[in-house]
């Protein structure tokens, strides 16, 4: 497993460049630059400020310089908040991304696993009715519309929890934006869990199980649920790429200071190297959990650790 997990980190390597490579020029190419919205510029002092970030040099001097200021750790300076590096920024508000973004996945698993498994275990019973019921509704609801309504529900009806803000890492400003972004994660997880174990259930060894007088909770803890589990596993990468993607729709409706923001606004004002730097953050962070949860996977199947 350790020769496994190396060989994967090494391979993230030219896919990251693939990534850079990629995302520079795409950027690059849009119509445009960062200090066209200045009008009041005059046509020297534009063209000084372009020499001064090295925008008047060839594409592909720019781009090795870019990559050589990357492999020192330098994601260079951000071309619209001068008074920032894009690296400051990132810090800023990435912990609130991961914070926001952690949250939603193990609120994900944690209601979604369950649900699945008492959908299965109860089928054609309420619970799985009920599970349907938010199956369908988490994948034909998208966040800019879940968002609102549980801000209109929990913050302005109830007053139970703040509709907007953050303050801190307290836990009130995170349970709404967690819960919209999650939401679609908890249906997707539920489905596939019963669908999964109810295959599980049906499988030789189970009926080998029952015949030998195992009790139905040991049989689930013991034989059917590991097994069921490996397509949630599966999925973990496909939903921490929703959960990155769709952070950027549910900190712009909870107004939260996140790097969702910045790659927003850096995409507006042809922020490139902001923009850069959001890309190729959340590019590691993808690798990095797909990476966890093949790891995962492995545990769970010992087949991948022999192979």
């Amino acid at each position: 497993m350790l020769r496994y997990a190396l060989g994967r980190i090494g391979g993230m390597i030219p896919t990251l460049l693939v990534i850079v490579t990629v995302s520079f020029f795409i950027v690059h190419a849009a119509p445009g630059g960062p200090f066209d919205q200045e009008q009041t510029l005059t046509a020297q002092v534009r063209a000084n400020l372009d020499k001064a970030y090295g925008l008047d040099q060839p594409l592909p001097v720019q781009y090795f310089k870019y990559v050589r200021g990357l492999l020192q750790g330098d994601f260079g300076p951000s071309l619209k908040l001068r008074d920032f590096r894009v690296s400051e920024l990132i810090a800023q508000g990435l912990p609130v991304s991961l914070s926001l973004g952690l949250t939603a996945l193990l609120l994900a698993l944690g209601v979604g696993i369950p649900l699945g498994v008492a959908a299965a275990l109860r089928r054609g019973g309420f619970v799985d009715h009920l599970g349907t019921v938010l199956v369908v509704l988490g994948m034909a609801l998208p966040g800019f519309v879940t968002g609102p309504v549980l801000a209109l529900a929990f913050g302005v009806y109830l007053r139970w929890l703040p509709v907007a803000g953050w303050e801190g890492f307290d836990p009130r400003y995170v349970i709404l934006p967690a819960l919209t972004l999650a939401f679609p994660v908890i249906a997707a997880v539920a489905r596939l869990t019963r669908t999964s174990l109810l295959e599980v259930l049906r499988a030789n060894y189970i009926h080998t199980a029952r015949a030998r007088g195992l009790g139905g909770a040991r049989i689930l803890w013991r034989h059917a649920l590991r097994p069921a589990l490996l397509p949630v596993v599966s999925y973990l990468g496909p939903a921490t790429a929703f959960v990155v993607t769709g952070s950027l729709v549910v900190e712009t409706v909870f107004g939260l200071p996140g790097t969702g923001r910045f790659l927003v606004q850096g995409a507006i004002n042809r922020d490139y190297t902001l923009v850069m730097g959001m890309v190729i953050v959340y590019g590691t962070l993808l690798l990095l959990l797909n990476l966890l949860a093949d790891l995962i996977y492995g545990w769970l199947d010992p087949r991948v650790r022999h192979e």
